[in-house]
């Protein structure tokens, strides 16, 4: 009876070993094909917005911050930040300049 025991205690450490080199053999090849990825994406970069689009936003920021920037219908004074960047892109969308589309419209 205790040689039974001991075959199946090495047949058990068998299939663990086959497992460990075959994720080892598996993270290789995730890191290859991430390597090419990025290499194809530096090749491809174009600018979104234009330069002249970010001195409209620029200009916008500093109305705000000086608390002489006001929204549109009604008037009132701009606290923040992000609806001062979306005033300096509609600005810049309005004259032409190179934005992406709105997305909410």
């Amino acid at each position: 009876m205790a040689t039974k025991k001991a075959t199946r205690k090495t047949a058990a450490k068998k299939p663990s070993t086959k497992k460990r080199a075959t994720k080892s053999a598996a993270k290789k090849t995730v890191k290859k094909t991430t390597a090419r990825k990025t290499a194809s994406k530096k090749s491809t970069s174009t600018r979104k917005y234009s330069p002249s689009a970010g001195k409209n936003v620029k200009t916008e920021m500093h109305e705000m911050k000086r608390g002489k920037l006001k929204s549109g219908r009604s008037g009132k004074k701009v606290t923040s930040r992000k609806q001062a960047i979306a005033i300096g892109l509609s600005k810049a969308r309005k004259a032409g300049k190179k934005v992406p589309p709105n997305p909410n419209e």
